[in-house]
This record gives C-alpha cells, sequence and structure tokens, in this order.
C-alpha cells in the first residue's frame, strides 16, 4: 500500500517521530483526508528521499499521524520551517485537479467516509488512482434557489427573463412549480403559474404534481392556489395515492374540504387498496370522515387483504372513528381475509375500550378466524384480563368445544394464572383435551390443560387446576413424568396426592416396570416417595435373562439433540419389547447409582432373585456387597410381614388402624424421611 513519506531540506532531529507530528498537525483536514485516503487506494508502496529514516523510524512517523489525526485532530506544537513535500515511488501520482470528463478515459467511483463525506474518485482503466477530493456540492440554479428563500421580486426577474424555459426541469421531472409547492412558497407559486399555466399538472419522478407535493407538505396556501389555477384533483403518483388520500393521511381538514369543493373522486384506492376514508379513520379524524361520507365514501370497501375501515379502527384502538362508523351503519362483523373480526383483532391488541363498544352493539364473540381460535382464546393468550372477563359472557361453549382447543389452554400455555383463575370460575372445563388435530402440532402429544402447566413448572397453577377436579391422567406422557423430569418434588407431590397414576407406561415406548422411574431414580428422595405412595417395586426385578448372560446393550447418544441415555434406550429397545429394568439401570448416567437404587427397591419387595446384570452391577463395586447380601433369601420376617399388611389393608388406610405411631411409620417406610433424606 502506497503512503506519502514526508522530507525536509534540514537536518533530522533527534525525536524524529516528534517532528512527523508537528509536520501532519499542519496540514489542513482536508489534507489529511485526501493523504490518509491516497494511502488505502493506491496499491504501490512509497519511496522516501530521506535515506537517513530508518524503517523504525519511519514506523513511528505513521504512528504518530494516526495518534494526530485520531486523537486530536490538530496539533500543539509549532510546525517546522522546512519545507514538505510529497514523494510517490508511483510514476503517476494523484494529481491536483480532477480531470476533464469530457476526454477523461476511466472510471468515477463515490463513496462515503466514516465520517459521513461523500468523495470520488478518478482512476485510469488499468486501475490506477488520477485524483481523488471531496464531491463537488451541486450548484443550485438561481431559480429553484429564490423559490427556495421565497424571494418573489427575484422569481419573477427569473421566470419573465427572455430565454427561461419554465418547462426544463432541475432534477428528474423537478420543476419549479414542484419546488413552490415543496417549500410553500404560494406567491412564487402563483407567478410561476401566471408565466407557465401548462406546467400546472406535470408529474415528477414519482409522478406526484405540485398538487400532491403541496398536500404531502401541508401547505394549504399551495394548494388554493393549484387548485384555483386549475389543478386536476385526482392525478395520482405511481403508487395510486391522490392528494385526497395525502391529504386524509395528513389529516388535513382544510385541504380534504379543498378538494372535495373541486370534485375530488372520494373511493379512489392506492396500490394497497386503501381509500382517503380509511386513511381518516387510521388518523382517528371524525371531521374528514364525516366530510367524506357526505361526499359520498362507500365505508365498507376494503383493502387488499379485506380489511374495512371499521376493522382498521378497531384493529389500531381508534374508539372516536369506530363509534361514528358504527353510527352510519358500517358492518360491525366485518371479516379480514384471513377470518379475524374487528372483534378479534381489538382483542388481539389489547384495546379495551373497543371491545367494550363493539360487544354494546352486538358484535359476534363467535366467529373464528382462520386458526379457528375466538377472540376470547386470543384476549386469554394475550393475558388481557378484562377483555377476557368481558368476552366470557358472550362466548358460547359449545363454539369453544368446536374450536378443540379451550382458552384454559393458552392461559396454561402463557402462566397467565389469573385468566385461569377467571375462567374456572367461569365454569370452563378444567378437564378439556386438545383435538387430535390441534395435540398433533406438539411433539409430546400433549392433551389436557394440566399438562401445560406442569411441563412449565407453575405449581401454582397446578395446585389451582388439581383443586378444581382436573384428571392427572389423561395425557400420553403423563403430567407425573415431566415432573419428574423436572425434579419439582411439589408437582410430583401435588399430582400423586389427586390421584396420578405412579406405574404408568408410554404406550409409544414400552417398559416391564412404571416409566416414571426412568425420570426420578437419580434422586433418591423422590424416587422413594414413589415408591412409598404405591409404586410397583416387584417388576423391577422382573428379567427375561434371569441368571443367564444378557445381551450387550448400546448406550451410544443419538443424533438427536435434547435426548437423554434413558430416553435413547427406550428408543433403541422399547420398539422391540418392553425395556427392561436391568437395562435402563446400565445406561451410563444412571449405573453408578445402581447399588443405592436396587438397595431401596429391596425394602419394597419380598422374596426376589437378582438377575445376572444386577449381579455384575453390585459386583463393581466392593461397598455393594452388603447390597446383594440383603437380597438374598430369605428375607427378614418384619419386611414380609409389613409388605403382607400393606397388601391387605392399603397405604390409604394405615393410619386408621389402632397401632403406635413407630409401627405406623415403619408400615409406611419412614424410618427416613422424605426431609430428611
Amino acid at each position: 500500500m502506497a503512503a506519502a513519506s514526508i522530507s525536509r531540506s534540514s537536518s533530522a532531529a533527534p525525536d524524529a517521530a516528534l517532528e512527523d507530528y508537528s509536520i501532519y498537525s499542519n496540514l489542513s483536514d482536508d489534507q489529511l483526508l485526501q493523504l490518509a485516503i491516497e494511502r488505502s487506494l493506491t496499491e504501490t508502496h512509497c519511496s522516501t528521499t530521506d535515506t537517513t529514516t530508518q524503517p523504525s523510524q519511519s514506523h513511528s512517523r505513521q504512528n504518530s499521524l494516526a495518534q494526530s489525526t485520531n486523537q486530536h485532530g490538530c496539533s500543539s506544537h509549532n510546525p517546522p520551517d522546512a519545507q514538505i513535500t510529497a514523494h510517490y515511488s508511483s510514476p503517476n501520482p494523484p494529481a491536483v485537479k480532477p480531470p476533464d470528463l469530457k476526454t477523461f478515459d476511466g472510471t468515477v467511483s463515490r463513496f462515503i467516509t466514516g465520517s459521513g463525506r461523500r468523495m470520488v474518485a478518478y482512476r485510469r482503466a488499468d486501475g490506477s488512482l488520477i485524483h481523488i477530493a471531496p464531491e463537488p456540492e451541486e450548484e443550485e440554479e438561481p431559480l429553484f434557489k429564490a423559490i427556495r428563500e421565497g424571494d418573489a421580486v427575484r422569481v419573477k426577474e427569473l421566470a419573465m427573463r427572455p430565454g427561461t424555459n419554465l418547462m426544463m426541469p432541475s432534477k428528474p421531472g423537478w420543476l419549479a412549480v414542484h419546488q413552490a409547492a415543496w417549500f410553500g412558497q404560494d406567491t412564487c407559486l402563483r407567478m410561476l403559474l401566471s408565466a407557465q399555466p401548462g406546467m400546472i399538472n406535470k408529474r415528477a419522478v414519482c409522478g406526484e404534481t405540485p398538487l400532491l407535493v403541496a398536500t404531502s407538505r401541508d401547505h394549504l396556501g399551495c394548494v388554493q392556489v393549484l387548485l384555483e389555477n386549475g389543478a386536476a384533483p385526482d392525478i395520482a403518483n405511481y403508487d395510486k395515492e391522490t392528494p385526497l388520500y395525502k391529504a386524509s393521511e395528513k389529516s388535513n381538514a382544510a385541504i380534504v374540504a379543498g378538494l372535495l369543493n373541486h370534485g375530488a373522486e372520494v373511493n379512489t384506492r392506492c396500490i394497497l387498496g386503501w381509500t382517503a376514508l380509511q386513511q381518516a379513520v387510521l388518523q382517528n379524524n371524525v371531521e374528514i370522515c364525516e366530510m367524506l361520507l357526505k361526499a359520498g365514501a362507500n365505508h365498507n370497501l376494503r383493502n387488499m387483504y379485506g380489511i374495512s375501515p371499521l376493522f382498521t379502527a378497531a384493529q389500531y384502538g381508534k374508539l372516536a372513528t369506530l363509534r361514528f362508523l358504527l353510527k352510519h351503519g358500517a358492518d360491525i362483523n366485518t371479516q379480514a381475509d384471513d377470518g379475524a373480526t374487528a372483534l378479534y383483532e381489538a382483542a388481539k391488541n389489547g384495546h379495551e375500550e373497543i371491545v367494550e363498544l363493539l360487544l354494546s352493539q352486538n358484535a359476534d364473540a363467535n366467529k373464528p378466524g382462520r386458526t379457528g381460535l375466538l377472540p376470547l382464546h386470543i384476549a386469554a393468550q394475550r393475558s388481557s384480563d378484562i377483555i377476557v372477563s368481558m368476552l366470557i359472557p358472550a362466548t358460547s361453549k359449545t363454539r369453544i368445544r368446536r374450536t378443540g382447543i379451550s382458552p384454559l389452554h393458552l392461559a396454561a400455555e402463557r402462566n397467565c394464572d389469573d385468566i385461569l383463575e377467571m375462567l374456572i370460575e367461569a365454569g370452563f372445563d378444567v378437564n378439556a383435551q386438545l383435538s387430535e388435530e390441534r395435540s398433533r402440532l406438539y411433539a409430546d402429544r400433549r392433551s389436557s390443560i394440566l399438562y401445560f402447566s406442569v411441563i412449565n413448572n407453575n405449581v401454582d397453577a397446578v395446585r389451582l387446576l388439581l383443586a378444581a377436579g382436573a384428571d392427572p391422567n389423561l395425557d400420553v406422557f403423563k403430567p407425573l413424568m415431566v415432573a419428574a423430569r423436572h425434579g419439582c418434588i411439589q408437582t410430583i407431590t401435588l399430582l400423586v396426592e389427586h390421584g396420578a397414576n405412579i406405574n404408568a407406561a408410554i404406550p409409544t415406548h414400552p417398559t416391564t416396570f412404571p416409566a416414571v422411574y426412568m425420570f426420578s431414580m437419580k434422586y433418591l428422595p423422590m424416587f422413594k416417595y414413589l415408591l412409598d405412595h404405591g409404586g410397583d417395586a416387584r417388576s423391577c426385578f422382573d428379567c427375561v435373562y434371569g441368571s443367564q448372560p444378557h445381551p450387550p446393550i448400546k448406550t451410544t447418544r443419538s443424533d438427536r439433540s435434547g435426548l437423554r441415555d434413558t430416553d435413547q434406550m427406550v428408543l433403541e429397545t422399547g420398539l422391540r419389547r418392553g425395556i427392561q429394568f436391568c437395562e435402563m439401570i446400565s445406561v451410563s448416567c444412571i449405573s453408578r447409582w445402581a447399588g443405592p437404587i436396587i438397595d431401596v427397591l429391596l425394602d419394597y419387595v419380598g422374596h426376589v432373585t437378582l438377575c445376572s446384570r444386577l449381579i455384575e452391577h453390585l459386583d463393581s463395586y466392593s461397598e455393594w456387597s452388603s447390597i446383594k447380601e440383603k437380597a438374598a433369601p430369605p428375607r427378614p420376617l418384619m419386611q414380609l410381614c409389613r409388605l403382607q399388611i400393606l397388601q391387605l389393608v392399603g397405604r390409604r388406610q394405615l393410619k386408621r388402624l389402632p397401632l403406635p405411631g413407630g409401627l405406623i411409620r415403619f408400615l409406611q417406610h419412614l424410618e427416613m424421611s422424605l426431609d430428611e433424606c
């Protein structure tokens, strides 16, 4: 990369870096900028005439330059008196003046510096740089400058000067009348139209007429001048936006009135299908809406998305124009192309006053959108408790059931506990299930409301639903298994107390033992709690191989992210047959706990035989030898008696037995409580 080197006629000073720092500080900002750009754009290396300067000194100069320009922008030192000359190794250094574009054979490129300055570079065909400099500002034509400054005398002088062509644009399509309309110079505009009436409806680069320019800029005086001089009120730009549309968008009632008085068409649509009335509704301008309706505006015209003005008012919370449209007979149940009603859209956007007004005017709360959801669904999903309370009495529970999803599902999914409680108190079914179609949208095929709260770890919502009668056993993958996977003992306790089936299996991936054990064995207090409350321990010792050698088990993870080793075991083995306990406990992340797990299980069974794989696990660690001895027959008589009593009486009836507390605790396996573990 080429660089300009600086040489001095005087002898070198001891501190070359300091000297160069002073030299560069003498340059102007433009010179420094040009020098830096020349260095970055030129591909050849520079050579210096100062042979006494060493490479390290040259590097020091460049560092000094960077410090000077980046940190200060100017130097605090006085520059030396020596003459400064720039030397280039290239035989064709950048020229001082730009080349003549009429004879220049090369390329001209423009760019913007980091500070926002516009630059232009001239290069030969071979890419070498000829000249680089700030881009010259375009010189404004005298007539357009006079118009911008509002110099009416000067405008009249220039407009009337012989040879002046007012139809000659300064930019693509931009005539003097556009300039006057843009800057609101109505006096200048009147003079120009007097001199050249033919340019009144000329269009600029985007198709805008002077009238549209004046309207877009809110220049009422210019609009009046143009209309008085015969400007066509309905010529639109290339987006099909008319002056009336723009005046409504700007919420300028005076300009709207002027355009309507000159016969502007009220129902013309823009490129997106919007009318002036729809824009006036969006601006919540009742005055303009009233003028447009009196002029014949159709309040039921829809844009390209099927959205009517009333829908727009509800969507954006424009209460005044919504009330006005309803008063004039607009369809309150209008629907967009996606099926959404005005009430649905207002509920989705949380416009409480709009919802209240629509319901007071008997808007239908039972019209579903394209997704099948009703306004109550979307309000519950958005946690709009006031809107939910208004929609509950207006919504049919029969129509809710037809949608295949309850608003309770959506409230539980978003952890909206207040909404959940409100819906329960209103009598919505806590055991409503997702339709098959909606259940398939979830990988775990969930269906119950309770499942949503459990998977969110929302203990308060779980307690609320269970107290209201939610069934914890409705889902294919039970909420109890989800709670065990999360390790939430509070949720597990609530589910078990309300009848969760501890011994449930997963139909799609069967096991020969309770499936919940797969997610709880690494947390022994939780595992013991499940066994205390009816978990089947005996099935964990049933093995089809017995004392015979077991086939090898693949315990490597699959490529599917997020699966645990136990999940992988189920996927690999469960499709062939029900996975056995000894196979599951052999997974690497669980096998380290094999001894304590087997030890706990033995407290809940009588005579059992350990299969060869369980014995292998117990033999793998010397301190587990006592556990193997514990499993050897005969089992203690107290253990056998405990099991027999539990079988005859049942766990729920133990506290009613006329027995000492210590014996009751023994029967309940409470030698070590859950809190003490």
